[in-house]
């Protein structure tokens, strides 16, 4: 299934924002996978040509050893502006590109970006999970919603990331002396669940190994 590109002349926000609620309603936080799966996809985004094109990475990693097996890139005329909110419908559709040329299909997708910890509950990742009917995990590195505690200072400490009086996700430190990470479940994977996850992708970097390598692919590093 594919996400909606409207244009920027033509978009209209309020029928996107009323689209994101409808959305939100099918997303389920209810496990469905018992640890990492055989295939896990990262991706991540970024702009070329000013902002005129959206690149998308989609790296497959093997669940078991974290080692990269293939990687897909799509371009796609950029479908909007920069809005906060609405960064799924600028991202996505190059992003559902990405995902669908890689050779396999994976059981779980970590995205750069948020899962339900989003104004809304439907951050880019909570969008391509439903979307694609994949579980999804969103891996922020900025706080888009929420309050919470600064987590410790190691590698592994972290806090529940509250928004509205329930809790949405969690702030994880995931390298000693860098600023945390705001995780939060997309689809098909509980609250609970999606730190564990996280934190076994951890390789020393501050990004999980998923979406470390997609974003060193979209951004040519």
């Amino acid at each position: 299934m594919q996400a909606s590109s409207p244009t920027a002349s033509t978009v209209d926000y309020a029928q996107l924002r009323q689209q994101q609620r409808t959305l939100a309603a099918q997303v389920e936080l209810t496990d469905v996978l018992t640890g990492l799966p055989t295939h896990i996809a990262g991706i991540d985004s970024g702009f070329e040509d000013s902002g005129r094109t959206t690149l998308s990475a989609a790296v497959l990693l093997d669940g078991s050893t974290l080692q990269p097996l293939e990687s897909a890139l799509a371009r796609l005329p950029t479908a909007l502006p920069y809005i906060p909110g609405l960064l799924s419908f600028r991202e996505l559709p190059a992003a559902l590109q990405a995902l669908a040329q890689l050779p396999h299909a994976p059981q779980l997708v970590m995205v750069d970006g948020h899962g339900i910890a989003h104004p809304r509950g439907l951050g880019i990742a909570a969008h391509l999970g439903v979307l694609t009917g994949l579980p999804s995990i969103g891996i922020g590195k900025s706080r888009l919603v929420g309050d919470y505690d600064e987590p410790g200072p190691a590698q592994g400490d972290h806090s529940p990331l509250l928004f509205k009086g329930k809790q949405v996700g969690w702030v994880l430190r995931s390298k000693p002396r860098c600023k945390p990470l705001f995780v939060s479940p997309g689809h098909l994977v509980s609250v609970e669940a999606c730190l564990p996850l996280v934190l076994q992708c951890l390789r020393g970097y501050r990004l999980p190994e998923p979406t470390r390598l997609a974003d060193r692919l979209a951004s040519k590093r």
